[in-house]
């Protein structure tokens, strides 16, 4: 039985008085500030359940009377209290309501106190499902299990975490549909998108199609698992940053940041698994894409402001973008032509050695003074004038077919005195950070659900919408929940 609240009060006082005294004898003892700390810890996390306890048992059980009038209809007190389990960061509590309805068996319409106390839908909190998912989102659902206990004392699975990841993440999709455009006042001039693809290790029954038969004996080379990429796309605006090729060859080569770089405003990010729901085929990249398409509608809508594309050189992704989002301003990575520079130049020198680096650094600088066409052909003079080797002679043609085939998104002289930024770092990080420091942890694998489940939920926390995204989803669930919410509040009895 649920303690009043004058038994909490007692309690809590007798609490605190003992505090006082364990206080006292720790001093005396000469005990180390380390224990004192800790067992004062979980001394107030028992005082703050027999708080709590108190505060709801000063709201009473609900009575609103025998009957009540809900949606045209009288709804009759049932003669049973009801007990529901709460479990709040302090430890687990027991509710004792009133319920109206129309008898036992059938659904219980109306609980005042739960609409009053604007309960969770789960017997967890907000606060601990806000902790629980903030674990989560960082480390396996077994070490998150582990942190909870040890900082709170709770006992929860993994397996009830992972469900708890994926109830919350059937929330991100609406979180998202209903986003505001961030004020104006907070954008840059320039709006930037990025994407780019990270594999997923996957559980064997949800790995791709081609991924062989079970039991079949892998080849030579072939990985243990397989992977399921993820497309990963960043939405940010941004002030133009004018400068020129030797700013770039210094900051590139010589790691020289420089000074007053503008800061991306508003970034948002988005990751999708190719899957099936409900037997329709999503695409990652169409998904991706498609949501560039609606972020730049929203932020955008007028056109007024210069649109570019940052990505490397995968087809695929040129082709959604082309396809889905229009005519934009498309730039080739730098960061991924420096990895092509050094491929070629290790064709004619060798790694590591002053040769290679100026070979790299001339090529560079021509390239970003708009010199694309002497870089390529150059290379293939090379390519014929010296006798390389069979692996030399196939990595340089494979340079010399991405310059060639992204050329037109190569235009770094005119990208630089425009303002724009040419390399895809926001992506790039974006897919270490978004998957790979969750998703590839030592033998981790995933199930398609799940995987989508946390990379939405890391996305969100990314995005710095964590604290946004949790106050709509309770407001939301409470308004689902508790309709009649406004008339208890109302007509609320207010204990004595």
């Amino acid at each position: 039985m649920m303690m009043t609240k004058e038994e909490a009060i007692v309690k809590a006082h007798m609490q605190v008085e003992e505090i006082v005294l364990a206080l006292d004898r720790a001093a005396r003892e000469g005990q180390t500030i380390d224990c004192v700390e800790e067992e004062l810890w979980r001394v107030m996390l028992k005082l703050g359940r027999v708080l709590l306890t108190s505060f709801v048992a000063g709201e009473g059980p609900g009575d609103m009377g025998n009957t009540i009038e809900f949606e045209g209809r009288t709804l009759r007190r049932l003669e049973e209290v009801h007990v529901r389990r709460y479990v709040s960061v302090f430890g687990e509590i027991a509710l004792e309501r009133v319920v109206y309805g129309t008898r036992e068996t059938q659904k219980h319409e109306v609980v005042p106190l739960d609409a009053r106390l604007g309960l969770p839908d789960s017997d967890f909190s907000y606060l601990l499902q806000r902790w629980d998912l903030g674990f989560c989102i960082k480390d396996s659902y077994e070490e998150s299990r582990k942190s909870v206990q040890e900082i709170l004392g709770i006992g929860q699975s993994a397996r009830s975490l992972e469900q708890m990841v994926r109830s919350t993440a059937a929330e991100v999709a609406e979180f998202r549909d209903n986003a505001p455009a961030p004020p104006a006042d907070q954008e840059g001039s320039l709006v930037v998108l990025s994407a780019d693809c990270k594999g997923v290790p996957m559980r064997r029954e949800d790995a791709p199609a081609d991924g062989g038969p079970r039991g079949r004996r892998r080849r030579k080379g072939e990985k243990a698992n397989r992977k399921r990429m993820a497309c990963v796309g960043a939405v940010y605006t941004i002030e133009p940053f004018v400068r020129t090729a030797e700013d770039i060859v210094e900051e590139l080569l010589n790691k020289a940041c420089q000074r007053d770089r503008p800061v991306p405003q508003n970034k948002l990010l988005r990751a999708e698994l190719t899957r099936s729901i409900d037997e329709i085929e999503l695409n990652g990249k169409e998904e991706v894409f498609a949501w560039f398409d609606e972020q730049l509608w929203l932020r955008n809508s007028e056109g007024r402001k210069p649109v570019v594309c940052v990505m490397d050189g995968e087809a695929a992704l040129w082709y959604r973008l082309a396809k889905q989002v229009g005519p934009v301003v498309g730039i080739l990575d730098l960061f991924h032509v420096m990895e092509y520079l050094w491929k070629a130049a290790h064709c004619f020198h060798p790694e590591g050695s002053a040769e290679a680096e100026e070979f790299v650094t001339q090529r560079l600088r021509k390239l970003l003074l708009g010199h694309v066409g002497r870089v390529i052909g150059g290379l293939r003079q090379m390519g014929t004038k010296q006798a390389l080797r069979r692996g030399a002679k196939k990595t340089l043609k494979q340079v010399i077919g991405y310059f060639q085939s992204n050329r037109k998104f190569m235009r770094y002289d005119e990208y630089l005195a425009a303002g724009y930024p040419i390399g895809s770092g926001v992506a790039e990080g974006a897919c270490r950070h978004l998957v790979k420091d969750r998703m590839e942890g030592t033998g981790m694998r995933w199930r398609i659900a799940g995987a989508q489940a946390m990379l939405d939920l890391r996305a969100v926390y990314l995005s710095d919408e964590w604290d946004r995204f949790h106050a709509c989803r309770i407001e939301q669930e409470r308004e689902r929940l508790y309709p009649y919410r406004g008339w208890v509040q109302q007509e609320w009895p207010v204990a004595a």
